[in-house]
């Protein structure tokens, strides 16, 4: 499981090191009770919002509908009803890639405003996008798991300047650089029980390589003007590769 924009992450330690790993899924127990009726679902004030707003997203943000195409070009065409689960989850997470089934986890209870759901969905696609054109070994290699890590928090919109302006994080030179780094690591730390030390390096071997990664913006989207032009360079591209 591959966990999304948080609030604070738990930091394990050697004791969990030895411990069997549950891959994250703790942090979702929506993912082991069976799914409930759309009847009992439309009951749930939450559950109704996240559909709206994961609806919002996919129709009008540059950023998931740029991803969407692209994945739809790889032969991994995404659908609402069956790649995207609104649940209930820890309040440390915001949502998750279940790359068991192909699924990103939107947690509803922690997901309150449409920017916050922009994020998280164009942070999930960024993994989903990844499952689909490589094969990446989620549960036993924790560089590639980094390296996802690192292309969703650098593509997503996670560590824009707003967005570090919101958590207090202030920098000059190469602070975007340092929030990707940082928030990759957290995000190994929450759903693999490995220490510090393993999530850093497996970030660090990886990091330029994998942060230089732009497929499929292109670029650094750092705001949702960025995102648009990207999306339109996309479209362009493929035009332009039609006719050849």
């Amino acid at each position: 499981m591959e966990r999304g924009e948080a609030g604070s992450s738990p930091v394990a330690g050697e004791k969990a090191g030895e411990e069997e790993d549950d891959f994250g899924y703790r942090l979702f127990p929506d993912r082991k009770k069976p799914p409930q009726s759309f009847l009992v679902r439309s009951f749930f004030t939450f559950h109704n919002k996240c559909q709206l707003m994961l609806r919002m997203t996919l129709e009008t943000n540059p950023y998931a509908q740029l991803l969407l195409e692209a994945m739809k070009q790889s032969g991994c065409t995404v659908f609402n009803d069956r790649h995207f689960s609104c649940e209930n989850c820890d309040d440390c997470v915001s949502g998750g890639f279940d790359s068991a089934t192909s699924q990103i986890v939107l947690c509803q209870n922690n997901i309150r405003q449409q920017s916050h759901m922009n994020r998280v969905v164009t942070h999930e696609l960024i993994h989903a996008f990844d499952h689909c054109r490589a094969h990446v070994d989620w549960f036993k290699n924790v560089k590639h798991l980094a390296c996802s890590e690192i292309r969703a928090a650098n593509l997503s919109g996670d560590c824009t300047l707003m967005n570090e302006i919101a958590r207090f994080k202030f920098g000059l030179k190469g602070h975007h650089q340092t929030c990707v780094r940082d928030r990759a690591i957290r995000s190994i730390l929450a759903v693999r029980k490995v220490s510090k030390e393993t999530a850093e390096k497996a970030v660090d071997e990886v990091f330029d390589a994998c942060f230089n990664d732009l497929e499929p913006f292109g670029r650094i989207p750092h705001s949702r003007t960025d995102a648009k032009r990207a999306y339109r360079d996309f479209q362009n591209r493929d035009r332009y590769n039609a006719n050849l």
